[in-house]
């Protein structure tokens, strides 16, 4: 594979948000960077960065998240076998089994299951992902979260389910795996 350099920009449902993100692929690691800026539930302004940095076959080795402003960004590492490390390289064993990320304020990290997992029509895959969370005025947190993928049409079509509470969706996607609708959540832009 050569290397590539794709942006995608995405709107959140209401249209009071916004994210840039630039995604580098190469041979041997894919590298994706972002700044989002929206609202929170209670309507207060934020602006986020992150960095993920995954090998070739799509497994998260390195996540950096943070808001604007509030402290220093959550950094963590895998090994792209399920295993963490914080920033300063403790061991995170309560993230143990979690191969991809999945930040909320985000469509992308959609993407990260979906190019690594490869699924045909009809497959389904369950899977438990670290799951990070970046709350105003607080550290950022990571826990582990079961979720479902479903492929419905290869390349363009996906079922999420959120398996610890009642949150379906399905998604659309462009023929690199990066979302295009995800219903009540995100769109991309021209």
């Amino acid at each position: 594979m050569s290397r590539r350099t794709l942006v995608a920009r995405w709107q959140d449902w209401a249209g009071a948000g916004m994210q840039h993100l630039v995604l580098h692929e190469g041979p041997d690691a894919i590298v994706a960077e972002a700044m989002v800026m929206g609202a929170e539930e209670d309507g207060r302004p934020f602006a986020a960065r992150f960095r993920i940095e995954c090998d070739a076959g799509w497994r998260t080795r390195r996540v950096e998240a943070g808001q604007l402003g509030a402290g220093p960004p959550l950094v963590l590492m895998g090994d792209g076998e399920g295993h963490w490390r914080d920033g300063a390289g403790a061991p995170r064993p309560d993230l143990d089994g979690g191969i991809d990320v999945d930040l909320p304020i985000t469509p992308f990290t959609n993407t990260l299951p979906i190019r690594r997992l490869g699924l045909g029509a009809g497959e389904s895959a369950d899977l438990n992902v670290v799951y990070i969370v970046l709350a105003h005025g607080t550290t950022a947190t990571a826990v582990i979260d079961p979720q479902r993928y479903t492929c419905l049409e290869p390349r363009r079509r996906y079922r999420y389910a959120a398996l610890d509470i009642d949150f379906v969706r399905e998604i659309a996607v462009d023929a690199d795996g990066l979302v295009v609708t995800y219903p009540g959540l995100f769109r991309r832009l021209p």
